[in-house]
Order: structure tokens, then C-alpha cells, then sequence
């Protein structure tokens, strides 16, 4: 008999709302290191961030060069970010000494370079999750149908997918916990970014999650309520829900 699994192993992992910006040349200060991604972000000291350049139309992988000295691979760490300036300093390091950038770049058209939070972090105060995915239905029954006994049955194809979720959190006294993130995050006027990655069955090598191996829905996501419980018994406890921004990404298998 196969084995069923059970929620021993889920686990909820997020990337922080407000943390991908686009911009252009003209937002990369060389004199003075610093980048203009935007006011009123969620970035906050020591986030992980990885630049690259993107094709603002498709979405996809764009054309033109970072500015030097930065490599897209490597993940780089807010050193400073202002909400009310949008500018933002960075290092190559968690708290180090600020990247010296030589050169502006080089992007043009509809290419931009991009910011983006660099990997899901996980939220260890999870209690559970959920999500329910569904499919429109589309009336398409014809009038004219050939009368008989009984009365004719409506016809219907599929529509488009939806989805609505929630994850139950742990308020905790911890300030920089990734619970207590989701449920700021719930405030922030400008979400873009925030990603909840949901595994069903959560299997690590080495101490790192192992994606083959683990199943798992992903989506970028908009967050809509945050429902506070208070009560003298039990842990304090918060209800987030959510639904897809984007294309959810299903991951059920193994292989």
C-alpha cells in the first residue's frame, strides 16, 4: 500500500511583500552607490536581494548589462533603504561595507534592471495552511433542444482557475520573525513580490530543502485580510488570507 502522507511534513515559506522594483539607468547613482527603487517599498535592512535585467512587455529574461560591479548570480544585502526617498544602499555582505557601484549600466527600450527579494524564507511560526483552487463554469446550453419526458440539462465547459487561501500564524515577540512580516505585510499599499510557496511534503538533503524530492504550490500572491485572536487559554494566534496575483504553480510531483 502506498504511503499517505500527513501534515507532519507541510510547511509554509514566503518571500516579503514590496521587495521587486524595476528600474532604469537613470535610478543607478555611481557616485554615490545608491539606487532609486521606489518609495513606500517593503525592503528592509539585511533583506537578500538578487539583480537582474528583465523584459518589462513578456516578463522574461531582457537584454543589457548590470551595473558594475554587480553579478546576477550573487545575492546581495540591503544596507539601507529609505521609504520616503526610495533609494537604497547595498552590500555583498549582511551588514558590510557598501558595494561600490563603477557604471551605471547599460539597458534600453522596454529592458529594465530588476531587484527582487533573492529565496523564500521560512515561516517557522506557521500553525497551518490552506488553499482551495476551483474552475469557472461557462454556460453554453443551446435553446431549440428536441423535447421528450424529461426536461433537457444545461451544458457547461470550464472557465478560467481561481484560488483563495489562508495560513494561520503565531504572533510572537520577535520583531524580525517572518510571521510577524505577513501580517505587516497585510497593511502595505504596494505588495509586489510577496509569495507564499506552500509544501504539502517538505523533504530536505543536507539540511536544504530538495525541491525534486518535495511537493509544493507556489504563487505570488496579494494579501487581503489579517484576523487577530486574543484569548487567555491559548497562543496568540493570527488568520492571513490571500489569493494568487499570478499563475499558480502546481509542484505534486516528484520527478
Amino acid at each position: 500500500m502506498a504511503t499517505v502522507l500527513s501534515g507532519i511534513s507541510g510547511a509554509l515559506y514566503y518571500k516579503p511583500a514590496g521587495t521587486k522594483a524595476t528600474l532604469g539607468e537613470l535610478d543607478v547613482n555611481a557616485t554615490n552607490d545608491t539606487f532609486y527603487v521606489g518609495t513606500n517599498m517593503g525592503f528592509r535592512v539585511g533583506d537578500p536581494i538578487k539583480f537582474s535585467i528583465v523584459n518589462t512587455q513578456t516578463g522574461g529574461t531582457g537584454t543589457g548589462t548590470l551595473p558594475s560591479s554587480l553579478v546576477g548570480a550573487n545575492t546581495y544585502y540591503v544596507l539601507t533603504y529609505s521609504t520616503s526617498t526610495g533609494l537604497m544602499t547595498i552590500s555583498s555582505t549582511s551588514g558590510g561595507a557598501v558595494e561600490d557601484v563603477t557604471n551605471d549600466g547599460t539597458v534600453t527600450g522596454v529592458n529594465k534592471f530588476q531587484v527582487a527579494y533573492s529565496e523564500f524564507g521560512v515561516v517557522s511560526e506557521a500553525r497551518d495552511w490552506s488553499i482551495e483552487v476551483s474552475r469557472a463554469e461557462i454556460d453554453v446550453t443551446a435553446i431549440g433542444q428536441a423535447l421528450g419526458q424529461y426536461v433537457p440539462f444545461r451544458q457547461y465547459i470550464s472557465g478560467f482557475g481561481d484560488a483563495n487561501g489562508s495560513a494561520t500564524v503565531y504572533f510572537t515577540d520577535e520583531d524580525a520573525s517572518f510571521a510577524n512580516r505577513i501580517i505587516q505585510d497585510v497593511l502595505l499599499r504596494k505588495q509586489v513580490g510577496a509569495t507564499m510557496k506552500l509544501y504539502m511534503d517538505r523533504v530536505e538533503s543536507a539540511g536544504v530543502v530538495d525541491d525534486t524530492k518535495s511537493r509544493s504550490i507556489q504563487t505570488e500572491v496579494t494579501l487581503t485580510s489579517a484576523s487577530f485572536n486574543v484569548n487567555p487559554d491559548d497562543a496568540q494566534s493570527i488568520s492571513i488570507n490571500f489569493r494568487p496575483s499570478a499563475a499558480v504553480s502546481f509542484d505534486l510531483m516528484t520527478t
